[in-house]
């Protein structure tokens, strides 16, 4: 990996180049993604069966777009039961972790004679996009689901790609089945996305869409925002480990590798102190180069994206990580809890040297849908609140309103907005 020094230019030249990830840089395929969106808005069904048979070679009709009990019977059986034990276990876990996020609706009431409060509802119907071909992972529909059913949703309708011969991959299947998915569709791309959007005859509309996707599938998330919900447009994957002397290099490089391997525009950063921690972890990944399997991949991720930067100060360390606000961060340094006092933007913070970043992807709990492309300076991962909708409530007696109507009246007749005031005053009309 590239070892660099860093100063002021080197962060504002590794800002810019993390910033080529985003999915807001593709705008060449927004007319592709926008023409499909608006023939499945216009045609329904039609346009969804021509364009799964168009991009997934899969005839499809009415008859068979529904997954089916015995074909989710069927995927029980191919799996291996250990799989199907992780599964649960892993569930729980996340089941767990989300409980502790439910809101309730509260109300206060004083003896002036106001009830001011606030009524939490959840939405009615969730779309969870899965994807398929070689982004095949269950642990996302855990991670996706649950919030969803811990928050109290009434109606969870899942689509994914089917395979070429109109199958659905057994593990997601398994996964969307223990978290308690609804109705499971045989549609994947953009197209889906546009489905569950604006409805067909066979997919109902639903409230909001979530999940992860190709480029297609962030850009049509994009395109349908407004007409329902959506969670985020997703980039790339990316982790930042923050270390000092302290760190085990092979440790270290292992974990940046874990997420190398999603893709080509994958990032993976150490920012350290320590110049020998920094050759020994560059050394540790040429060895780890040689044995995993997805080599191609890691190459040119790291080519690419794969930095390992130099650091004066601890402090300085701890700023550039908070400018990056990477989605996945280690720390591993003598004190890393001090650390985290420091630490403002991230995604999901993993302390000391035995919290690898694969626990949260798979089973401690908190969910791995994370803000990425430093916009975890502004969003938080995704849980229960992405599920509920939050309604005011105001209940003012007539003696209370009595109290305050002039001051309201003045307010609205500051504004020039007479009718407002008019609809207070008639209440105290001679």
């Amino acid at each position: 990996m590239k070892i660099i020094k860093l100063t002021s230019e080197t962060k504002a030249s590794l800002l810019q180049e993390l910033l080529r990830r985003s999915p807001g840089n593709y705008s060449g395929y927004e007319d592709t993604v926008s023409q499909i969106v608006e023939q499945v808005k216009k045609e329904g069904d039609k346009a969804l069966f021509d364009y799964t048979a168009r991009f997934d070679n899969v005839a499809m009709d009415q008859e068979h777009i529904l997954v089916t009990e015995e074909e989710i019977q069927k995927a029980y059986g191919m799996v291996e039961d250990r799989l199907v034990q992780v599964i649960r276990k892993a569930g729980q876990n996340i089941r767990d972790f989300h409980q502790k996020q439910r809101q309730n609706s509260w109300f206060d009431s004083n003896p002036a004679g106001t009830i001011l409060g606030q009524k939490v509802t959840p939405l009615k119907r969730v779309g969870v996009y899965v994807p398929g071909g070689k982004a095949v992972y269950p642990s996302s529909v855990l991670m996706n689901v649950l919030p969803a059913k811990v928050a109290g949703v009434e109606e969870i309708i899942m689509t994914t790609p089917p395979d070429r011969d109109g199958t659905v991959y057994a593990p997601t299947l398994v996964a969307a089945k223990e978290a308690g998915v609804d109705r499971i569709y045989k549609a994947g791309g953009a197209q889906a996305i546009a489905a569950l959007a604006f409805g067909t005859e066979s997919i109902p509309k639903v409230d909001k869409i979530v999940g992860p996707g190709n480029i297609y599938v962030a850009l049509a998330k994009k395109a349908v925002y407004g007409h329902v919900s959506i969670d985020s447009i997703a980039g790339p994957s990316e982790i930042l480990v923050l270390a000092d002397e302290s760190a085990n290099p092979r440790f270290v490089a292992a974990d940046l590798l874990s997420q190398a391997e999603h893709d080509e525009l994958a990032s993976a950063i150490l920012v350290t102190t320590s110049s020998d921690l920094a050759k020994a972890v560059s050394e540790e990944i040429d060895g780890f180069m040689k044995t995993l399997s997805r080599k191609a991949i890691l190459e040119k991720s790291l080519e690419q994206y794969g930095y390992i930067l130099l650091a004066d100060t601890m402090e300085d360390a701890i700023d550039v990580t908070n400018e990056i606000a990477s989605e996945h961060l280690e720390i591993v340094t003598k004190d890393p809890f001090q650390t985290m006092t420091k630490i403002r933007n991230a995604g999901a913070i993993f302390l000391g040297e035995y919290s690898s970043e694969p626990l949260g992807d798979y089973f401690a709990g908190p969910n791995h849908v994370l803000p990425t492309n430093g916009t975890a300076k502004f969003f938080s991962p995704l849980g229960v609140d992405d599920f509920i909708k939050k309604s005011s409530v105001i209940s003012y007696s007539k003696d209370a309103l009595e109290q305050v109507y002039q001051d309201i009246v003045y307010f609205a007749e500051a504004e020039k907005l007479t009718a407002h005031a008019n609809s207070i005053k008639v209440r105290f009309e001679a």
